[in-house]
């Protein structure tokens, strides 16, 4: 059984005036388990409008959403946070900036609760020898740092920690939206390494947004490109393998009927020679 299965959503913004943009063009798109996928194209291509259509940020005016076999197209978006995680570009997102380390991860951690009673339990000594463990594993320090603000975090520091967050109850999708984008170089890379190496180790089912032509094919089994609401090119396993970004550039250009002109994705492009 898939994972994820996006039947045919439409969404269109602001319909009927001039300012009518369709973002989602019958998009269909299914996902097995453990299948890690990049999706990539230029801003306004419907990549990020995807991820709120799946995470519930609105509802779509047409298609469905399955997730698990679960239809969840109309279903609450504070149902779906338990089941899907969600990183953004912005390290300030996802996080409370007032809240301590260890708050934080006890959120994240009853996050998948089913009663009030359980939503509001106390953490236990156990569960605060857990959360060290897993904050050890980040290697940046932050397991001697529980009792500090999140908002002293650096961003990269505060990516991470959202990453283990929305990973900490292993969820049945997740949704990497540009996560590493506002980070160093450096850190970045650091990000990245720690993403590839969480999805892998509890095999789950992930789909990354990236301006970065190089990681579209170096991370994950699976390259996605998306041009004006829909996709226009979709490859994986041994189809993938041996692509160069220049072969990505003229399968889009193939497929979508024009040239990628945004300036990150060709800066992207010019990095990776």
């Amino acid at each position: 059984m898939n994972m994820l299965a996006v039947e045919d959503i439409s969404k269109t913004f602001n319909p009927g005036t001039v300012n009518e943009k369709i973002a989602l063009n019958k998009v269909s798109l299914t996902l097995e388990k453990g299948e890690f996928a990049t999706i990539v194209g230029s801003n306004g291509a419907g990549k990020t409008t995807l991820f709120n259509a799946i995470a519930g940020t609105f509802y779509v005016d047409s298609g469905s959403i399955l997730l698990d076999g679960e239809d969840i197209t109309f279903e609450k978006p504070y149902r779906r946070s338990r089941k899907i995680g969600h990183l953004f570009q912005d390290p300030l997102l996802g996080t409370a900036p007032h809240m301590t380390i260890e708050e934080n991860l006890a959120v994240a951690y009853l996050r998948t609760a089913k009663t009030p009673r359980e939503t509001f339990s106390r953490i236990r000594k156990e569960d605060r020898k857990y959360f060290r463990e897993k904050l050890v594993e980040l290697n940046m320090g932050l397991e001697d740092r529980m009792d500090s603000p999140v908002g002293l975090l650096s961003g990269g520091q505060r990516q991470a920690l959202t990453l283990l967050m929305a990973t900490m109850v292993t969820p049945k999708l997740l949704l990497l939206d540009e996560h590493t984008a506002a980070l160093d170089p450096a850190t970045a890379v650091k990000v990245l390494e720690l993403t590839t190496r969480v999805v892998r180790e509890q095999n789950i089912t992930c789909l990354m947004v990236t301006h970065n032509m190089n990681q579209a094919l170096e991370m994950g089994n699976r390259t996605i490109m998306m041009d004006e609401g829909r996709i226009v090119f979709d490859v994986r396993g041994k189809d993938r393998e041996g692509l160069t970004v220049s072969d990505l550039m003229e399968k889009f250009a193939e497929n979508a009927g024009n040239s990628l002109t945004d300036d990150r994705i060709l800066l992207s492009t010019e990095e990776g020679k």
